[in-house]
């Protein structure tokens, strides 16, 4: 435990700059970072299921999607106009991934299993972390939050939720939500994240984040609570078919980085999603 919160104590205040302060160009460099990190330790999970991914594909690609996002913000201002470009990109790289598997694919017993696990690591990692570039750059006055407040506020909802349904879990579990994936996570601890959630975004929202109505406030950090439990039962799923507790040793006490980022990979496209279709669900 005390290994767990040093190290957790040690990264926030330069992940805090990066994600909240920091120039672009130091933000993209960090974040593609992590989406190669993420996205090599997804490969050890598959390469440990039986798949063999065409690696060098996905970490060529993955970069790219995060730097279309950014080209496409230079185009233009909304979140939605930015992903176009990136969906644009994605559907390329599927295509050519697809293509390029019937080169390398000796026996074509492996070709499904090869080609499916190299698009869904671009997918996975890069395509769903990408989102936070629009999110954390966008100035589009009609969003309902934009830039520093948006992309703080995703990080707080996503952190309180992990936090709190740690400790919550760990103290009165008492009911496994789904042991098959996870054995160690309860009812609980899941009620209890949501609620603190929902408790550090009201706090945001009173104090600090007024461009919102508190409504869509509480609705859009309900969404991103919900996805990032999600997101955390999907890597527990990968890992647990791979016979492995961690996804890496990269973090001493949190194991590996896809540990820290697992409610990150879905909570950051559902609230870009939100976002981008706001007009309708208004």
């Amino acid at each position: 435990m005390a290994t767990r919160v040093l190290t957790a104590l040690v990264l926030i205040p330069p992940v805090a700059y990066v994600i909240g302060w920091g120039p672009e160009w130091l933000y993209l460099l960090v974040l593609i970072a992590t989406v190669e990190r993420g996205l090599y330790e997804f490969y050890t999970i598959s390469r440990r299921t039986g798949f063999k991914s065409f690696e060098a594909v996905g970490y060529v690609a993955c970069p790219w999607l995060c730097l279309a996002q950014a080209a496409g913000l230079r185009r233009s201002e909304a979140p939605s106009v930015a992903g176009a470009l990136g969906l644009a990109l994605l559907v390329l790289v599927v295509v050519l991934t697809m293509g390029l598997g019937l080169i390398w694919t000796p026996e074509l017993k492996q070709y499904l299993g090869s080609v499916s696990s190299t698009i869904l690591g671009i997918i996975y990692i890069g395509g769903t972390l990408s989102c936070l570039v629009p999110l954390r750059f966008s100035r589009q006055p009609a969003s309902p939050g934009a830039g520093r407040e948006l992309i703080l506020f995703l990080f707080l909802v996503v952190c309180a939720g992990d936090i709190v349904a740690y400790f919550i879990g760990r103290q009165v579990g008492r009911t496994r939500l789904f042991p098959r994936v996870s054995p160690l996570k309860t009812v609980e601890g899941a009620v209890g994240g949501l609620a603190g959630s929902l408790l550090v975004a009201w706090g945001f929202a009173r104090w600090f984040w007024r461009t919102a109505d508190l409504g869509t406030v509480m609705l859009l950090a309900g969404l991103v609570a919900v996805a990032g439990q999600i997101g955390d039962f999907v890597e527990s799923a990968l890992k647990r078919g791979a016979d492995l507790k961690d996804s890496g040793a990269l973090l001493p006490g949190h194991g590996g980085l896809l540990d820290r980022i697992d409610s990150l990979i879905f909570s950051a496209p559902v609230l870009w999603l939100a976002l981008a279709f706001k007009d309708v669900w208004r």
